[in-house]
């Protein structure tokens, strides 16, 4: 038994009719479903151990652009330059997703107290995530896209500028429809 129509428009709880057993079972059900919300929780921690490994390759290119600086070719300082970008908004794509995840389906972050943080933190709902997650993937594609095209003089392997060049396309046609899409159903 669910709730009637009337009841969830007005916000009202569900009905589980006169039986009072029913009504336990309903709402110690609905408990169990409300606070597996939880579950989530180690895996938004399991993307924070994601980012420190991710600081550490970024420490390891950082390392290898700097050393190799003083004798690199133009080319290699941009193709380096691009490699620590690509790692700098991998590293944003795992917080937008930490946060807005943490906020958007485990629990309320409370912000106060902490003029400091930024303000997006906790007002990334379920529509703009999706977003800024096709925008920052789209924009790392492009970043591998560049990449290649830079390092074409060394390694030209047209399949393989094809395939990059094909599913940057397709990221940014999926990016478009899911902006078209949100704007049309009035977002999420």
């Amino acid at each position: 038994m669910g709730a009637t129509e009337p009841d969830r428009i007005a916000g009202q709880p569900a009905s589980y009719g006169p039986n009072p057993a029913l009504k336990r079972v309903g709402r110690g059900l609905e408990r169990v479903l409300f606070n597996s919300r939880w579950l989530m929780a180690p895996f938004y921690f399991g993307m924070v151990i994601c980012l420190a490994v991710l600081l550490f390759k970024f420490g390891v290119v950082l390392w290898e652009f700097i050393v190799h600086a003083p004798g690199a070719k133009e080319s290699d300082i941009i193709l380096g330059a691009l490699s620590l970008i690509d790692l700098t908004l991998t590293g944003n794509l795992i917080l937008i997703v930490v946060f807005s995840g943490y906020e958007n389906f485990v629990a309320k972050i409370d912000h106060a107290g902490h003029p400091d943080w930024p303000e997006w933190i906790t007002k990334v709902n379920f529509g703009a995530l999706k977003q800024k997650l096709m925008a920052s993937i789209v924009a790392i594609s492009a970043i591998q896209v560049l990449k290649a095209f830079m390092n074409i003089d060394t390694a030209f392997d047209p399949a393989k500028l094809a395939w990059l060049v094909g599913v940057h396309l397709v990221f940014v046609f999926s990016a478009l429809m899911l902006a078209i899409s949100d704007r049309w159903g009035g977002g999420e």
